[in-house]
């Protein structure tokens, strides 16, 4: 099977070899609409016309320093502030690469990504630029094929893979996108998601490419998950794209304002689609890193499949089998992608075998994605995964790399890294492990090195299960662990408010034995997970916040400190409300 309609409905027809750049898209849009906001963040609220000039001082001091086309600069500053967004138009403005990494991210994961991409200058907080190697010395300007970002994706063997994405892709995408949906200036456009995850850059040319603004929320907020919520409607967003653990998190009322809702990066369940959808345009996209961000796209409605949709225009789709002939219609098959979004691989041998000519296709180049789908009448559906690639919290993860970050830990002897899903429907990350090993001294080893900072939680097995033929039967890898073996919780017996709390952490983390001296960060529990806990307990403990628990990690710590919080004793517990908007929904038109 090989689809020949877009999401919006038309023929497939790719899209003209364009000419501009994004710094061409930003400069039309900055001539449009000069007076606008472009970015209004904690830190600085910047027209087009002031970002534009911004940008330009940016790279000239970029350009005095040896810096331009050809070139790539590694940017580290935190999230949530317009000196990031800064930082990215800079680079561009002076037609180099930037190479992004989360402020939050450890040192060891920034120097891995900037070494493997060969970044010759790195952008950190304050806009404090180091040159690190010489710079390209190119004298022509920047065009349509350069790079425009190199974003890294976990990788099966280790190291993570670098995907450069050139300017023609990503202006190929804006304008696709802008096929699917309006963003009119009025709009306010939400920036929360990690600058290290692709699906950021959708976020910024959804505001830039239509004279929007661009409202940076600051990581604690993001972190926070239930939190996000409110701040939307304190903030007057009325254009948002984010994963569905977050969206799933909000309550109508503070999403009220909201117009249009993009979501991605995991899978989007019917009764949590049907459920945004009601009073809104909300979008379920697909995409890997390798494509461009988004490759299909389908509007969600109400009492309708949900799927992962139909290619963007320029895009194309094709469910086929292992030789890489089409299917029949409705035959799972992996789905494979060709088109003017297809990006490459830095590692030349990897780019080779990862893209490939498809004859049967009539394709000159195509991206196995390793995902099987099949296709419906509503659009493609996801079935799973060819390999061991998993999602969480929208950050894609190769079970290859976890394992081998596991591997080579002091004293593991074999390891394996699977997902566990725990009763309230969070996925966890568990490492296997077995050998003569110290998990603590493992849980070291692995923090620095794991992407976006997820560490598994441990469990010591004599030995782990494997096939005939030799590999590890990950389905075999018991859930949920044996007492023993998920480690030893002592620090006292439980009673009182940590009895409760404790199984509060079973539902989020999984069936695990806990005590007083429990971790929850050390037992798997992710940001997002913290935030689903703070919404459970404050059913019974308002006051309590996500930062309560990253500040009293353990189970014993966080009992007392919600003890000290108060619970609530039957008193009606007025209801919360968002604050009064700056900016009215009624002035949005859509």
């Amino acid at each position: 099977m090989a689809v020949d309609m877009d999401a919006a409905g038309t023929a497939i027809a790719v899209a003209p070899a364009t000419t501009w750049t994004l710094s061409d898209v930003l400069r039309d849009t900055a001539a449009r609409h000069p007076g606008r906001i472009a970015i209004d963040a904690d830190d600085a609220r910047l027209t087009y016309e002031t970002l534009l000039a911004s940008a330009a001082g940016l790279a000239q001091r970029l350009a005095g320093a040896g810096i331009g086309p050809g070139d790539r600069v590694g940017i580290r500053v935190p999230g949530g502030t317009a000196e990031l967004y800064l930082a990215i138009l800079g680079v561009l403005e002076a037609g180099a690469a930037y190479v992004p990494v989360d402020a939050d991210d450890s040192a060891h994961r920034a120097e891995t990504v900037w070494r493997e991409a060969g970044v010759c200058a790195v952008l950190e907080e304050g806009l404090q630029l180091t040159v690190r190697a010489p710079a390209s010395g190119r004298d022509a300007p920047a065009g349509p094929d350069d790079d425009a970002w190199i974003i890294f994706t976990s990788g099966s063997s280790g190291p993570p893979k670098g995907v450069a994405v050139t300017h023609r892709n990503a202006v190929a995408f804006v304008e696709a996108e802008a096929r699917l949906w309006t963003v009119l200036p009025e709009d306010r456009v939400l920036a929360g998601l990690s600058v290290g995850f692709d699906a950021s850059c959708e976020e910024l040319w959804l505001a830039w490419a239509n004279g929007a603004a661009l409202v940076p929320a600051p990581r604690c907020v993001v972190r926070s998950g239930a939190d996000l919520g409110p701040w939307l409607a304190e903030r007057g967003v009325t254009v948002v794209s984010t994963v569905p653990t977050l969206a799933a998190m909000w309550d109508d009322d503070v999403l009220a304002g909201v117009r249009l809702l993009i979501t991605g990066g995991e899978a989007l369940g019917e009764e949590l689609a049907w459920r945004l959808a009601r009073g809104r345009e909300v979008w379920n996209t697909y995409g890997p890193t390798e494509a461009t961000i988004v490759s299909t796209a389908v509007r969600i409605q109400p009492g309708e499949p949900v799927t992962i949709g139909l290619p963007l225009a320029g895009w194309q789709v094709a469910v086929v089998d292992a030789a890489g002939a089409p299917v029949p219609f409705g035959e799972p098959g992996e789905l494979a992608i060709g088109g003017v979004g297809l990006a490459r691989y830095l590692d030349p041998e990897l780019d080779a075998e990862r893209f490939v000519p498809n004859p049967a296709l009539g394709w000159e180049r195509a991206y196995r994605t390793g995902d099987i789908v099949r296709e419906t009448p509503s659009g493609l559906a996801f079935v799973g995964r060819r390999d061991d690639q998993v999602k969480l919290g929208g950050r894609r993860l190769e079970l290859g790399e976890v394992d081998a970050h596991l591997a080579s830990a002091p004293g593991v002897r074999a390891a394996a890294a699977a997902v566990r899903r725990s009763e309230a429907g969070n996925e966890v990350l568990v490492g296997y492990v077995s050998g003569e090993l110290d998990p603590a001294a493992v849980r070291r080893h692995l923090a620095p090195r794991m992407p976006g900072g997820i560490v598994p939680l441990l469990v010591v097995l004599d030995e782990l299960p494997v096939r005939t033929s030799g590999k590890v039967d990950r389905a075999a890898l018991p859930w949920p662990p044996p007492a023993a073996a998920a480690g030893s919780f002592e620090g006292g017996a439980l009673e009182g408010t940590a009895t409760w709390l404790a199984e509060c952490w079973t539902r989020q983390l999984g069936p695990l034995p806990l005590g007083c001296a429990s971790d929850f960060f050390e037992l798997g529990g992710s940001s997002l997970a913290a935030a689903r806990l703070v919404s459970e307990v404050r059913t019974r403990f308002p006051g309590v916040a996500v930062a309560d628990v990253s500040e009293h990690r353990r189970l014993g710590a966080m009992a007392a400190r919600l003890d000290a919080l108060g619970e609530r004793r039957g008193e009606r517990v007025a209801e919360r409300t968002a604050p009064p908007r700056r900016w009215a929904a009624a002035q949005v038109a859509g």
